[in-house]
């Protein structure tokens, strides 16, 4: 049920690999296994146990039963925040083998990893302990012959789906409103990148939370997926993913009519008025779209400068990309960018940046494949100008480091430009007329905008889209209304 494993950093572990149900590793029903790749050598790390429909049904029986027990159902607020803030604790002090699974699992960067990733989560962790005996109801004025008063309940057993381009966050963001109010957690990894996630469940043990509470499962989207959205057992779906998968979790749920939480695709825009600082816009504009190999949901990977400047600010940024995206080893210091998670997504990228060659984008930057001593999933950050909105490039989402270069020529088009998306998740602008920038924040499409910054999110501060981007918000205080019913109380006062 476990594997001893040494990173090439020289970080040693014991990695385990069963499904983690009632705070035990156990083996699938039928022994099946997913294999975890290295994306940096394309070789096996090692094989982990992968749920079937059976298996879910017994972690969300767990959570059922977890729910319903004393030992965590008669926890007080304050107990609860007590073992959200030992998990924290324990989280920080694994902070090196957390990031070198991370690492290894998922190809990013381990110093991103350590400094980045693995505090989130501790951050994420302590916010919500500390909203834990804060989460109050009302009383309700409606005269003497009433009293009326809200409590705010547990939604129940919530089923919680992540992806592969932030585990540790992504699971962090959804576990931590989820137990903060009172629920029980069955948590379903994506097939890409389960190691790190199953490393933490033997410290949510650890931290003291009662059998059930938090369970965690491998397995495929189609089979493990499928089977905890529709379980008639599970009161709520948490997914972060692909607009598609998220349709298809919205018409699974229907069946049972769950409450869902969903933090799908996006394209965002980033505008780069002719005033704007350009310097400072370059190094936002480079980190918006090439962090984390380009990999992630809010990239901002359109941006729409403004023709006056244009040209001196293709320069820039591409000068930017040159010096700041080294592509190499994610266990090397020197590395800003590794490999994309899977062969899959790594030929994915690769198809879009052929299809925008042959519509007859300007390829100013990379382009290519770039293995490191031959091997691994590694693609030169990719810089398109002369891009039409018409373009494949500018209108879907790539998940790379692959961006696409549009000029303008007044604002109203630059909003026009932004807007036109089926997705609207997040948006960036650069200009220093403050008067402009708001104007201009409120009438973009996006659930998030950012001024003179880009994707510099906040676990205090609400996440979230419009459009096909998504429903509902993460983080902040906004992150926890996904996770409690408000139940309302009549008193008689005249009986």
């Amino acid at each position: 049920m476990e594997v001893e494993l040494t990173a090439p950093n020289g970080k040693k572990w014991t990695q385990p690999l069963g499904l983690f149900i009632n705070n035990e590793f156990v083996k699938s029903n039928n022994d099946s296994k997913i294999v975890s790749i290295n994306p940096v050598t394309e070789e096996e790390i090692c094989s982990v146990f992968a749920a079937t429909p059976d298996d879910v049904d017994l972690a969300v029986n767990a959570a059922r039963n977890a729910f319903k027990d004393p030992s965590w159902k008669s926890l007080s607020g304050t107990e609860r925040g007590a073992l959200m803030s030992k998990l924290a604790d324990l989280v920080a002090e694994n902070a090196e083998t957390l990031a070198t699974i991370e690492c290894l699992d998922n190809g990013k960067p381990y110093a991103t990893a350590l400094s980045e990733n693995v505090p989130e989560v501790v951050n994420v962790l302590r916010y919500y302990a500390g909203y834990a005996d804060k989460n109050f109801g009302q009383v309700i004025d409606v005269g003497p012959a009433k009293f009326a008063y809200t409590v705010k309940e547990p939604l129940g057993v919530c089923g919680q789906i992540i992806p592969w381009n932030y585990p540790l966050d992504m699971a962090a963001w959804k576990l931590g409103p989820a137990l903060c109010c009172g629920n029980t957690v069955v948590l379903k990894l994506a097939e890409q990148t389960p190691l790190s996630m199953l490393y933490l469940a033997k410290l949510i043990k650890e931290a003291g939370f009662p059998p059930g509470v938090v369970n965690v499962i491998n397995g495929y989207g189609r089979e493990a997926g499928a089977a905890l959205v529709q379980h008639p057992k599970v009161d709520k779906i948490a997914f972060t993913g692909s607009t598609t998968t998220g349709k298809e979790i919205m018409k699974m749920a229907a069946g049972t009519m769950k409450n869902i939480t969903l933090e799908t695709g996006g394209k965002s825009p980033l505008i780069v008025f002719e005033d704007a600082d350009m310097e400072l816009a370059a190094t936002w504009s480079h980190g918006g779209i090439m962090s984390n190999q380009g990999q992630i949901c809010t990239a901002t990977s359109r941006i729409l400068i403004h023709e006056a400047i244009y040209d001196s600010f293709v320069e820039r940024f591409k000068a930017k990309v040159q010096e700041i995206s080294v592509i190499g080893d994610p266990f090397e210091k020197s590395t800003f960018q590794g490999p994309q998670v899977t062969k899959a997504q790594y030929e994915r990228v690769l198809g879009f940046i052929k299809a925008g060659k042959e519509e007859g984008a300007t390829l100013m930057l990379g382009g290519e494949p770039a293995p490191q001593q031959g091997k691994g999933f590694f693609i030169a950050p990719t810089v398109f100008a002369n891009v039409k909105p018409t373009m494949k490039i500018f209108q879907e989402e790539i998940f790379g480091p692959c961006v696409a270069l549009v000029s303008f020529k007044t604002e109203e088009e630059a909003v026009e430009l932004a807007n036109d998306s089926a997705y609207g998740l997040g948006a960036a602008l650069f200009t220093k007329d403050l008067v402009r920038a708001h104007r201009v924040a409120r009438e973009i499409e996006a659930g998030m905008v950012w001024i003179n910054s880009s994707n510099d999110s906040d676990f205090r501060i609400p996440f979230g889209g419009v459009k096909q981007s998504g429903i509902g918000r993460e983080l902040g205080e906004a992150g926890l209304s996904a996770y409690y019913n408000i139940k309302s109380i009549h008193v008689n006062m005249a009986a």
